[in-house]
């Protein structure tokens, strides 16, 4: 397990926020510090994981689609399957038991593709907090079904207008909220990015995912795998798979981060491959950062409403840089097909986050040998994503059907902003 040095990594982390901010940061690290290392927290939390999410997630191995592909033996670690469809569940519950020991009543949370919201929404149902989820307007229409449930369940959405109106601005809103109440909340950062300790912290509760991962592939590879292979957002589902390989220098890593339309700025959201993503300092800490000519943070755009993220995880921006980890990417096209693919081959429905993954993965296990295995983090399922991959599909007679729902959607929306004024 990859630890900071006094919060960076390598030259990425560090802590850049208001003074306002610190000591919620500090107390945060001083309880991170005294709970990572003791054995009967960390068993808490797999309890609560197993009770209350159905951990462990299976290994599934994927007979047909790796025949038809004709390389490398392909094997799915299930974070679909997990409540709420997600891996997001994992950090939540992690970051509630936190919580709970810090006394405070309300979370706040950022989110992009609604999936880390939904999570954060089902952990203050269970413990009993407050919760407002920070989401880009923009992603509220992509993503309206998790933000019906995150209301039914008793969260605040607060829809932001603000600059391109996804995960960038959500996380700008959620740092001024935090900064305005900190003694009364916690924030649930969604992903292994912002200030120390929280890129560190989100990967302690996600390596839940490669520490099963590596059991189950000595179990039923018999050994560890060739290569794991998991899509890049921020970096959370990325490092909870990478995180128990490191030391194994055999296993290769590879992050596929979204190529979107093109490499034209504004058109994808590739931060660590050359040529693409800059040094800088924003939203409290120091990464790769999509900029444009003057400094300024740039514009994105996935397919994926969970991929467009202007920044990245520092330790993914340190691990890329010394080549532990692998970059690659996957365009909108690429990644529909990909979709299609394990949909119609294995019956396994993705999110079309985690079909970036299944892209780059793809095209790596088509060059290796039937004797080799790769394992991809399936970090999500696909309900959500039902209009946008739709429009992907030429099937004439969901036109209609899809103008309907957005006009309800839109309505529904209007309505919610009605009621707030």
């Amino acid at each position: 397990m990859i630890r900071s040095d006094q919060g960076y990594f390598g030259e990425f982390g560090g802590r850049y926020v208001p003074e306002i901010l610190l000591p919620a940061l500090q107390e945060l690290e001083t309880m991170f510090n005294q709970l990572r290392d003791d054995p009967s927290f960390w068993q808490e939390y797999l309890s609560l994981c197993q009770e209350f999410s159905g951990r462990p997630t299976p290994l599934t191995p994927l007979r047909r689609l790796s025949k038809e592909l004709g390389g490398a033996q392909i094997w799915l670690k299930r974070e679909d399957l997990n409540h709420s469809g997600a891996h997001k569940v994992n950090n939540v519950l992690g970051q509630g038991l936190l919580v709970q020991r810090m006394g405070k009543k309300r979370v706040i949370a950022e989110t992009g593709a609604g999936q880390h919201g939904l999570a954060t929404a089902i952990m203050a149902a269970r413990l009993g907090l407050q919760a407002t989820i920070y989401m880009g307007a923009d992603d509220i229409e992509r993503q309206y079904s998790n933000v019906f449930w995150m209301r039914q369940l008793g969260a605040e959405v607060v829809g932001v207008e603000t600059g391109a109106r996804t995960l960038k601005e959500a996380l700008d809103e959620a740092l001024r909220d935090w900064a305005a109440t900190v003694e009364t909340t916690h924030y649930v950062l969604g992903t292994a990015c912002g200030p120390a300790p929280f890129p560190e912290l989100v990967t302690y509760f996600q390596s839940v995912i490669s520490q099963e991962m590596k059991q189950q592939a000595l179990e039923k590879i018999g050994r560890l795998p060739d290569e794991v292979v998991a899509c890049v957002g921020g970096g959370s589902n990325a490092m909870g798979a990478f995180a128990n390989f490191l030391e194994d220098d055999a296993v290769k890593l590879i992050g596929v981060e979204a190529g979107g339309r093109s490499f034209l700025p504004g058109e994808h959201s590739v931060r660590l491959l050359p040529d693409t993503g800059e040094d800088g300092i924003a939203q409290g800490y120091k990464t790769l950062f999509l900029q444009d000519d003057d400094g300024q943070l740039g514009d994105t755009h996935s397919i994926a409403a969970g991929l467009d993220y202007v920044g990245v995880s520092p330790i993914l921006s340190h691990l890329s840089q010394t080549g532990r980890v692998i970059a690659d990417s996957a365009n909108d096209q690429e990644v529909v097909d990909a979709f299609k693919l394990l949909m119609k081959t294995e019956g396994i429905i993705p999110a079309l986050e985690s079909s970036h993954a299944l892209a780059g993965g793809f095209k790596r296990a088509k060059q290796m040998s039937p004797d080799q295995h790769m394992v991809i983090n399936l970090s999500g399922r696909g309900d959500k994503d039902i209009f946008n991959i739709a429009h992907a599909f030429p099937q004439p007679e969901w036109t209609e059907f899809l103008q309907r729902e957005a006009a309800r959607a839109q309505e529904l929306e209007n309505a919610s902003k009605g009621e707030k004024s």
